[in-house]
């Protein structure tokens, strides 16, 4: 200690912060950790000590399909908008909900029947639409939740509110949260990795999604991409060697240390981890991303595209080779469901993109072993009118953004498998039985994965925040 720093009331206090912080947090945890959770599959650098409660599900998948996926021509089975097509919407069934600027100024709200068919299948008669044909193959794995609804009725809203739990934009997402409390299982890649469909249109996707909001950075998604640099400037740069790296990085640490010892800032921890993570990841990576071994069989199951990075059946590919090596939370954002106009088309081209590599990823988590340890979920921000935007025709239509009821599915470790839950109305336009907000979904999920959605919080500016806001309650009946 030098003459200069003794004297400082600023130095003193912060050569005993750690000290004090240390004495605080473990009353915290002790009375956190006074059931004697469990502690089986808790990973390193979270902020729980224990489990909250026995988890069901040791990892997440979560394919999330951007742009709101028209609930009627996917598993809301509704025989009467065929029968009224092209009947006005009866104000009994609008309820006076607001509309968009989109369709708000039609003179006309014309109801339009779905153009496809729907069978039952599997053993639990799960309602699927034809667009679907290898999703309907694993139905019996499959509970299908047909009364989700959200406060949003516009896209960036709507999104930032199911990854975040608000909103507006600055939370942390899921995957945050989940690192943040749980931590991670595999020191060499990250807990929380997000995939992007690669050339597609729609909706724009913002890195604020599967950000850490106010939450420190290192619990926010790490991006893979398609191309030969899967994580971005994690590559040494040309006439670097990784020996080069290594010697670079010791001696930048030790400086690092130099300076914890005089500041103790709790950041200048967390910058020598996230480069000693690059490090480890420089070699990780790579393996993880590479396909060679892979035989092709998978591929079939997969189908072709999953040969090609980037595409969605690639990422769900990738995905399985992330949760099979203990990541945490694995996220899939595949764009392109807003179809105001031409659905039938719209449509068509989206389920031909995602439905085999959806189906194929239940059926390869299950041939490993991995689904009754994996949570899988499917859907997106919001559905779609029972109205047609725009002009109806026999073979032509458009739907607007719907809040008030659409369809998601889940599979995998602790769901209900072949439970249909909940029910809307005729027109699959109001929730009759069973509504489940996206606050219930959220907290759910956290269920699953041994989290108490209420305990789980972080301070920020002067309040306590968590996922579910001061929302949300678990659904105990989708759980097996």
């Amino acid at each position: 200690m030098n003459s200069q720093n003794s004297l400082t009331r600023r130095y003193f206090f912060g050569r005993n912060a750690s000290a004090m912080g240390t004495f605080a947090l473990a009353n915290l945890l002790a009375a956190e950790n006074s059931t004697k959770g469990d502690t089986s599959n808790l990973g390193s650098g979270g902020i729980m000590p224990a489990f909250h409660h026995v988890p069901r599900a040791k990892r997440i998948v979560y394919l999330f399909m951007s742009g709101g996926p028209s609930q009627m021509e996917l598993f809301d089975y509704k025989p009467q908008l065929n029968i009224d097509n092209g009947k006005e919407l009866p104000d009994s069934v609008r309820r006076g909900q607001r509309l968009t600027g989109m369709s708000g100024n039609q003179s006309t709200l014309p109801i339009a029947g779905p153009v496809f068919k729907f069978a039952q299948h599997g053993q639990c008669g799960h309602w699927v639409s034809e667009l679907l044909p290898y999703t309907a193959k694993v139905a019996d794995e499959l509970c299908v939740v047909k009364s989700v609804h959200t406060d949003a009725i516009n896209h960036d809203p709507a999104i930032t509110f199911i990854q975040t739990g608000s909103q507006i934009a600055g939370r942390p997402s899921l995957g945050a949260w989940l690192d943040y409390g749980l931590g991670s299982t595999n020191e060499n890649l990250p807990s929380f990795c997000v995939l992007v469909t690669k050339n597609k249109g729609g909706q724009p996707l913002y890195a604020r999604l599967w950000g850490s909001g106010f939450l420190p950075s290192r619990h926010q998604g790490v991006q893979f991409r398609a191309g030969r640099d899967p994580v971005l400037y994690l590559s040494n740069p040309p006439g670097i060697s990784n020996e080069n790296r290594r010697s670079m990085l010791d001696a930048i640490n030790q400086l690092h240390q130099m300076e914890f010892e005089e500041r103790l800032d709790p950041i200048i921890e967390a910058r020598v981890a996230a480069s000693e993570m690059a490090f480890r990841m420089q070699t990780s990576i790579p393996e993880v991303s590479d396909f060679s071994g892979e035989p092709e069989h998978v591929f079939e199951l997969y189908g072709a595209a999953s040969k090609t990075p980037g595409t969605f059946a690639a990422n769900c590919l990738l995905a399985r080779r992330l949760l099979e090596r203990d990541v945490r939370c694995v996220q899939l954002f595949h764009k392109g469901w807003d179809q105001h106009g031409n659905l039938p088309g719209g449509i068509t081209t989206q389920c031909r993109e995602v439905d085999q590599a959806s189906a194929a990823l239940v059926s390869d988590l299950r041939a490993r072993g991995l689904l009754d340890d994996t949570l899988v979920i499917w859907g997106g921000e919001f559905g779609r009118t029972a109205y047609s935007q725009g002009q109806l025709t026999d073979k032509n239509y458009g739907r607007d953004h719907h809040p008030r009821c659409f369809s998601m599915w889940l599979a995998g470790a602790g769901v209900k498998a072949g439970l249909s839950y909940g029910v809307t109305d005729e027109y699959s336009y109001n929730i009759l039985e069973n509504p489940v907000h996206v606050h219930d979904i959220n907290a759910t999920l956290m269920h699953l994965l041994g989290i108490d959605h209420e305990r789980l919080t972080y301070k920020y500016q002067g309040r306590r925040y968590r996922l579910t806001d001061v929302h949300g309650q678990v659904i105990n009946d989708l759980m097996a």
